[in-house]
């Protein structure tokens, strides 16, 4: 079974561009995730998502905000110009949810979280 599940802070705010194959919208980002026994130590997580899930952290999740994603790790490789050999390693998103509280959100600017009752802008 391949499960991540992370609570961090944007690193800055989600870059989003299209495929030029079919135009499909992909945001990359990075999590700060604090290491549970040393707080003082974080993880810089890079994730990305696709499609719907790309568009609403795009618009919704901007740099220090705290947030929560649900996907899996997948690994990659590709060779460059010169002939070396790339490897990354990152978590594909599958889902995203806003962690901070509205006070937060209130002093910082930033969004509301969405109550699962209320109504998705998609």
């Amino acid at each position: 079974m391949n499960k991540v599940m992370l609570l961090g802070r944007l690193t800055k705010d989600p870059e989003t561009r299209y495929t030029q194959t079919n135009n499909t919208a992909v945001c990359n980002f990075t999590l700060a995730v604090n290491r549970r026994f040393d707080k003082d130590k974080a993880d810089f997580i890079n994730c990305q998502a696709w499609q719907k899930t790309a568009e609403f952290a795009s618009k919704h999740f901007a740099k220090g905000m705290q947030i929560a994603v649900v996907g899996r790790i997948q690994t990659r490789t590709w060779d460059d110009n010169d002939g070396k050999r790339h490897y990354v390693t990152e978590v594909v998103v599958d889902e995203v949810y806003f962690v901070d509280s509205k006070k937060q959100n209130e002093d910082t600017g930033n969004f509301e979280p969405i109550d699962e009752d209320d109504e998705l802008p998609f």
